[in-house]
């Protein structure tokens, strides 16, 4: 069988930035970034820079990925939804300090069971996914899904992206991901995640925004949020692992 080698996306390194916005500065960045920046090509809403993010994370019973084990603590797994398609991204985030990076396939949301194979189908668009799935040990842990408005542009020779993401909720029911019948657990209160991109040196553009509106930067992750509000690594004895739902549900 020939192994599948179409659909795969990989993304250059970058920078990034995270800081933890107060509702009262939100409404100001969110301005400056409408100002300076243009939407995103695949936003919609009054402004097209809107958008929803539902994301099934993956771990090891022993939570190596948030307890940053070896290397473990350098690259995270999940599936990624946009706006309720009925495709999802497989995605692997690649971090060291602050340069990331990206690798992900498209595939259909009816093609997910495959992913509860005990060996890899070569022919599909996720076997580099799911054969690292299968060597990493690692099955979905959690459901986390926000809004997201996102603002782009060109500053310095170089391509530049900034989100903003709001109304962060967490679930571990992720037998059935994406059916959307679990609100989740709220992980922020009323802060927002800001988040600046960049390839090469942070631009003035950026430089501007951190002067006037931003707070100190700081390390936040929405998967180690998550499960630190859903308690998962405080269970006495871990759970076993949890498989996708071999039906097709609505979402």
């Amino acid at each position: 069988m020939k192994r599948h080698s179409g659909t795969v996306e990989r993304r250059e390194f970058a920078s990034e930035i995270k800081f933890l916005i107060p509702p009262d500065r939100v409404d100001s960045i969110r301005a400056w970034a409408r100002t300076y920046l243009q939407a995103d090509p695949h936003g919609v809403g009054p402004d097209n820079d809107t958008y929803g993010i539902t994301s099934l994370y993956f771990d090891t019973v022993q939570f190596d990925v948030f307890h940053g084990r070896g290397s473990f603590g350098r690259s995270k797994y999940r599936v990624r939804r946009y706006n309720g398609n009925e495709t999802v991204f497989l995605e692997r985030k690649t971090k060291t300090r602050t340069w990331v990076s990206k690798r992900r396939s498209l595939v259909g949301m009816d093609t997910l069971p495959l992913l509860n194979g005990l060996t890899a189908a070569a022919d599909w668009p996720g076997f580099w996914f799911h054969r690292r799935l299968l060597g990493r040990q690692l099955h979905p842990v959690c459901q986390i899904s926000y809004q997201r408005t996102a603002r782009v542009g060109m500053a310095e020779g170089q391509p530049i992206r900034m989100t903003l993401d709001r109304n962060l909720r967490a679930t571990s029911q992720v037998a059935h991901p994406f059916d959307n019948r679990d609100d989740g657990t709220p992980l922020l209160d009323q802060s927002w995640i800001l988040e600046l991109k960049y390839r090469h040196a942070l631009p003035a553009l950026f430089k501007q925004l951190i002067t006037e509106l931003a707070p100190a930067p700081q390390r936040v992750s929405k998967y180690r949020l998550a499960v630190s509000a859903l308690g998962l690594t405080a269970a006495a004895a871990p759970s076993p692992p949890s498989r996708l739902a071999t039906e097709s549900v609505d979402a």
